[in-house]
């Protein structure tokens, strides 16, 4: 007696292999199908000013952690909600979505920074979607160059935004090297996102302050900066 085929199990194959297919990406090696799950595209929007609820793109990157929309309304809300002109930093720019919003809620000019070519091809399709050629800066560059050159330049910046990949963060280190390569105004503010275990100080050289702290759902955490009698 041959055996019974169950009539939905060949359409309830057919779809898993069709999900499976359309999560993970198949690769040979050495001849052999291995498949591997995508990265999936985190859709971002900006959420305020000018530009409110445009999408931008994301980095499809295990190395690049974007801040979320909820995290980055929050940030504007302590340190905004709008900005008066201004010059922002966004060192570690991933998909530039902090410098955008800057952008968008009034700053006058943009300078992302980010080591990545697929990372700043992502900025540069996104400040464009947004129209934002003329007043940005994009700079394929390591955090430490970039300080080095800003200060070769003699540069500062009002606004400051460092959102480094959880797992490479020198947050103190880059903050001490702006400090001391004069690289803050004394209007200057801060934002700093990290792992809520990453334990910042209190209090930098030259009285720089923390001035408010958050922690989210998830490991996320943001400290902001400014100079004492600015808070």
């Amino acid at each position: 007696m041959g055996k019974r085929k169950h009539p939905r199990l060949g359409q309830h194959l057919k779809g898993c292999c069709h999900e499976l297919l359309c999560t993970r990406t198949k690769i040979l090696i050495h001849g052999r199908p291995f498949f591997v799950k995508k990265q999936e595209e985190k859709i971002l929007r900006v959420i305020a000013g000018e530009n409110k609820g445009r999408t931008l793109r994301t980095v499809s990157s295990r190395l690049t952690r974007p801040t979320t929309d909820k995290v980055k309304e929050t940030i504007f809300n302590m340190i905004g909600p709008y900005l008066e002109g201004g010059t922002v930093l966004d060192l570690y720019g991933g998909s530039g979505g902090l410098g955008i919003e800057a952008l968008s809620r009034g700053a006058d000019h943009a300078v992302f920074v980010d080591k990545a070519v697929a990372a700043c091809r992502v900025i540069r399709e996104n400040v464009q979607n947004c129209r934002y050629e003329d007043r940005s800066e994009i700079l394929q560059l390591d955090a430490s160059r970039a300080l080095a050159t800003f200060s070769d330049e003699n540069r500062s910046f009002d606004y400051v935004f460092l959102d480094p990949p959880y797992a490479k963060q020198h947050l103190n280190r880059d903050i001490e090297t702006m400090l001391k390569e004069h690289l803050l105004s004394d209007q200057t503010i801060v934002v700093a996102e990290h792992l809520d275990t990453v334990t910042l100080p209190e209090k930098f050289p030259d009285r720089l302050v923390r001035w408010k702290y958050r922690t989210y759902q998830g490991k996320t955490a943001v400290s902001i900066y400014t100079f004492q009698g600015n808070e």
